[in-house]
């Protein structure tokens, strides 16, 4: 396949993004290319070139730019002309929808007003309750075997099934997203489960027309700004992307800094701290957030061609040197990791809730919670827009899965639940006629509270 542009001799190399390498140590890259100039050419995929970000200042200036740059993948000449293939796997995280992520101007403002003030009527309150139960479910699957994997026993599946409680997902609906959500953000067969994700949104949305809840879709719905079931649709992926991978790699990232070495537990960070040193130093998705210059532009001495992505690394800009004293203090209002500018994160305060809530609920439930191998041994994931782990392998003194049932019946005691191997949800004996049937977490977790 073509790269989209052609090698200019004499230029820097394009670093690959989406190797084995770069995931075990972006900093390095970061620094190599900040070394030479603000931006730097990077292949984001096989076939896929980009411009990344790299510069703090830099960063800052292109997110509040709303005259040279456009959000719209629209304008993204080499997949408009067919030189990217369509199963990329960077394309379901690039390509245009009519969402407020890739779209500018007033419609911009319209599709995002209708997001924000849908998430504004999530209290925090609200988003603790619906947590800590999911996280006392999922905590009960592996507590009796005294080892886990928090990446996907835990941080993986939180953020999925909370989405589902605030969105209004019932069971069936509910069971398909988060299989699909997962293999998305997995790589495994994107297209299929793209397609998969919008077949269950759009049930979803059917059913919230007709039987309207106190739930997200539903105030998305019933906004006056009248969005439509396609518009609707993509908002909703939107939000489901931009919290469920985020979130699992913040709650994952705070654990293992929590876990691991001279920052953990005994020396005293709490995990306010961990959240804080995250996202400075080990931003979740660590480069996104591509624009599309509308002409040739020139950053500090880089030439971007029009129509070509310019990607933000936040995790490159939060690690920029220039920053001084804000990176000495982690000052909160320094870091880019929320993004900047008119498309910043409208999240920023339920994603802090939810991802503190995790990390209390799973320390508090297994106070002796041990990394099960060394720091040096722990796989990142590869991909060039996330900081992920691959897996967070603990070991605990192992105690009964009654955290569920305990919320049902805080002043009596309830039956043990049976060992589930790892990822086989099971339902507490509080409820003997729910025990599952090839049943998927969500349709498990609702058959116990009946919610």
């Amino acid at each position: 396949m073509d790269s989209q542009q052609p090698t200019v001799p004499g230029a820097p190399a394009r670093c690959p993004m989406h190797t084995a390498e770069f995931a075990a140590d972006p900093h390095a890259a970061y620094d190599k290319m900040r070394a030479e100039g603000p931006a730097a050419p990077v292949e984001l995929a096989p076939g896929v070139d980009a411009t990344l970000v790299v510069d703090y200042q830099t960063a800052r200036s292109v997110l509040q730019n709303t005259t040279d740059f456009s959000k719209d993948a629209r304008h993204w000449k080499a997949l408009m002309e067919g030189r990217i293939a369509l199963d990329s796997p960077v394309v379901p995280m690039m390509a245009f929808r009519p969402n407020a992520m890739f779209t500018d101007g007033a419609v911009h403002l319209r599709l995002r007003k209708a997001v924000t003030d849908s998430l504004d009527r999530l209290n925090i309150g609200r988003i603790r309750r619906d947590a800590e139960p999911i996280a006392a479910f999922l905590i009960d699957q592996f507590s009796e075997r005294g080892r886990a994997d928090l990446l996907n026993d835990y941080a993986k599946l939180l953020p999925l099934l909370l989405f589902n409680r605030l969105f209004g997902c019932p069971a069936g609906i509910g069971d398909r997203l988060t299989t699909s959500m997962s293999a998305m953000f997995d790589g495994r067969d994107a297209l299929k489960a793209s397609e998969n994700i919008t077949a269950c949104l759009m049930e979803l949305i059917a059913l919230k027309r007709r039987e309207p809840g106190d739930d997200v879709t539903s105030w998305l719905i019933q906004h006056p700004a009248g969005l439509n079931d396609e518009e609707l649709k993509d908002q909703l992926v939107m939000m489901m992307g931009a919290g469920v991978e985020p979130e699992r790699n913040l709650i994952g990232n705070a654990l293992l800094l929590l876990l691991s070495g001279s920052s953990s537990r005994g020396a005293g960070m709490l995990p306010e701290e961990a959240i804080d040193h995250v996202l400075w130093n080990n931003s979740p998705i660590a480069n996104y957030a591509t624009h599309y210059p509308l002409r040739d532009v020139d950053l500090g001495g880089v030439r971007v061609e029009a129509g070509t992505p310019l990607m933000i690394s936040f995790g490159g800009a939060n690690s920029d040197p220039a920053l001084g004293a804000a990176r000495e203090s982690l000052s909160k209002g320094a870091h880019l990791a929320w993004g900047a500018g008119p498309h910043a994160c409208p999240a920023k305060s339920p994603a802090t809730v939810i991802s503190l809530t995790a990390i209390e609920a799973v320390l508090n439930a297994l106070p002796d919670l041990a990394l099960d191998v060394s720091v040096e041994e722990l796989q990142w994931r590869p991909g060039p827009f996330h900081r992920a782990l691959a897996t967070l392998p603990v070991r605990f003194t192992p105690t009964p899965g009654t955290r569920v049932a305990a919320l049902h019946t805080p002043a009596q005691t309830t039956p043990q639940t049976t060992t589930a191997p790892s990822h086989t949800p099971v339902t507490p004996s509080l409820h003997p006629e729910a025990k599952r049937v090839r049943k998927g977490f969500w349709s498990t977790f609702l058959d116990i509270f009946r919610v």
